[in-house]
């Protein structure tokens, strides 16, 4: 597939060869409360990609780091939680610019004890604990909304989770 300048890719696009990457891995953590859940957003940092935007935990997978693994410390080092649950939702393609590469992000679904503690990383100044509507108003990026109502279906049909649930 290629595009012109206006594109997926923005200036270039995309151009026959252009590597893609299961690279990135993208955690919702969620906690059940009295009246259902309860998904954690974060605020990224001044000085970091993106200051001020509000995203779930993301980052890069490590070469030869398995995605279920990468999930959990990359979840493990920007809020200090540990799951007591994985779970697969879903993968998100996008054109990373500065590597001019197409990344395939696996996006998970982290279900944490209703008391967990959050410790935020560098990269991220503030957090907060909200109703998925809520949630949804305050991500920044359309693919989050998207992977958020997936995972809020997914969550709602345990009935499914033999399928998407990952050992740990």
């Amino acid at each position: 597939m290629s595009a012109g300048p206006a594109g997926p890719g923005g200036a270039g696009g995309l151009r026959p060869g252009t590597p893609v990457e299961v690279g990135v891995v993208d955690v919702l953590a969620w906690r059940r409360v009295a009246r259902g859940w309860q998904v954690l957003s974060l605020e990224r940092a001044a000085g970091v990609r993106c200051p001020g935007t509000w995203e779930m935990v993301h980052g890069k997978v490590e070469p030869g780091e398995p995605l279920e693994r990468a999930a959990l410390r990359e979840l493990r080092e920007e809020t200090g939680l540990t799951p007591e649950r994985l779970l697969s939702i879903t993968m998100h393609p996008f054109y990373l610019v500065p590597a001019r590469t197409v990344q395939l992000a696996a996006v998970f679904a982290a279900i944490v004890a209703p008391d967990a503690r959050v410790t935020l990383s560098d990269e991220h100044v503030k957090h907060a604990w909200l109703t998925p509507s809520q949630a949804r108003r305050r991500l920044t990026w359309p693919h989050e909304r998207r992977a958020l109502d997936d995972a809020r279906v997914l969550l709602g049909t345990p009935a499914v989770w033999d399928v998407l649930e990952l050992q740990m």
